[in-house]
């Protein structure tokens, strides 16, 4: 009995995706509820369930295909066998001019229907026969690299084995070795992305505010409970809570920098949503961290570690990104000094972190080295003032460097 998989229903106002990668191939067994594709909608990776138990047969679309919710994405063959379905998973190809018999006969292989783009161009342009390459990508499938590597073996190869007539394309790629190019389509996420940080640009009147943070109190403080913080709570004593709890301080003395213009109203918020921004294999993406103004230390840091590992497996829902107030985006992590954070509407405000460094700096009179940081808030400027972000900002500093203000809420 043939079961058809279509597209699932993607989220509130989201009709379309792109197929991603097929995570399982025609003659794969799968289970009920495996995972057997990655859609990608304009904000998450959302895998495609199996139905029902069986084998996999035809894939109706490509990887890079923009399908519609409610379309067929693949059928499965319930209580099949691969041996039954794997020939019949794929149509064969039209019958080719003999001087193109070579590279046809690579698309002939039913494995080819889950070549991603990069590597069925890589197997054309060498003509690599992709059932005599052994994938090392995730379940046994072909990289480029896979490609590469197997073209320059066969380029190594002695001339009695290579005597038979090369692809009229490769001569030409003599000339150009080392300086090759890949066209490679926009990921839907990247796409969204680009529009909305544009979009911010051109919508808002933006602007940013620096500062600098003293973080030796909240280092001291990580170095003195960290260990028994993990140990009660089950989740490492990090910077983002501290950074948090001090923007909610900032935001409830300065509303407007927690406010959005919607239409020709501003509206003013009495609850702090904090969307973090977190690395995902497919870009930026910013899960929100709900009521921080009511959340302890370790509640902040458990919701973020289950969104960074949620992001990191492409886990992560429409729901979770939907909403916030704020935005905080860590970019120290990956070594930023310095940079102007762009905010993420309709929100009006966003702090950018960046690394921890010693420096130089004039305590009572005298030169001492301490850890220190350089913070950013970019701002709209239509809806806060200049007197209203530095404050906001300075709010932040103090909290950072003397985190008892944090315990007093002062």
């Amino acid at each position: 009995m043939s079961i058809e998989v279509k597209v699932p229903t993607l989220g509130e106002s989201v009709s379309e995706a792109t197929v991603g990668q097929w995570l399982k191939k025609p003659g794969d067994t799968v289970a009920v509820d495996e995972p057997i594709a990655s859609l990608e909608t304009d904000k998450v990776a959302v895998e495609v369930p199996a139905p029902a138990a069986g084998v996999i047969g035809q894939l109706m679309v490509a990887e890079g295909d923009t399908v519609s919710v409610g379309a067929l994405l693949a059928v499965i063959e319930e209580g099949g066998s691969a041996a039954a379905v794997a020939p019949a998973a794929t149509p064969a190809p039209a019958p080719a001019p003999a001087a193109a018999s070579a590279p046809a006969a690579t698309t002939a292989d039913a494995d080819a229907a889950v070549l991603s783009p990069a590597v069925r161009r890589a197997v054309l342009e060498h003509g690599i026969d992709p059932s005599t390459v052994k994938g090392t990508g995730k379940d046994g499938r072909l990289t480029k690299e896979d490609v590469l590597s197997a073209a320059q073996a066969k380029q190594a190869a002695p001339a009695a084995a290579v005597s038979a007539p090369a692809p009229a394309a490769a001569p030409a790629a003599a000339p150009t070795a080392g300086r090759n190019e890949e066209r490679v389509k926009m990921t839907r996420l990247r796409q969204t992305i680009a529009k909305r940080l544009k979009s911010a640009q051109e919508n808002a009147a933006l602007l940013t505010t620096f500062n600098d943070v003293d973080m030796g109190a909240v280092m001291e403080a990580r170095a003195k409970y960290k260990d028994v913080f993990e140990k009660k709570h089950g989740v490492k004593l990090g910077l983002m809570s501290f950074f948090a709890k001090a923007s909610v301080l900032a935001l409830k003395d300065i509303p407007s920098v927690n406010a959005q213009i919607q239409g020709e109203e501003i509206v003013y918020f009495d609850y702090v949503d904090i969307s973090v921004a977190v690395s995902a294999p497919n870009g930026l993406v910013v899960p929100v961290v709900r009521d921080v103004d009511k959340m302890s230390f370790a509640d902040i840091e458990k919701a973020i570690a289950d969104y960074g590992k949620k992001a990191r497996d492409g886990a992560l829902t429409m729901a979770d990104m939907a909403g916030g107030t704020f935005t905080i985006s860590n970019g120290g992590v990956f070594g930023g000094l310095m940079s102007t954070p762009i905010i993420n509407p309709p929100q009006s405000a966003v702090l950018g972190l960046h690394r921890i460094e010693d420096r130089p700096v004039v305590r009572n009179g005298q030169i001492v080295i301490r850890p220190m940081m350089y913070i950013a808030l970019s701002y709209d400027h239509r809806i806060i003032d200049g007197r209203e972000a530095v404050t906001a900002l300075k709010t932040i500093k103090e909290a950072i460097e003397d985190p008892t203000r944090l315990l007093i809420d002062l």
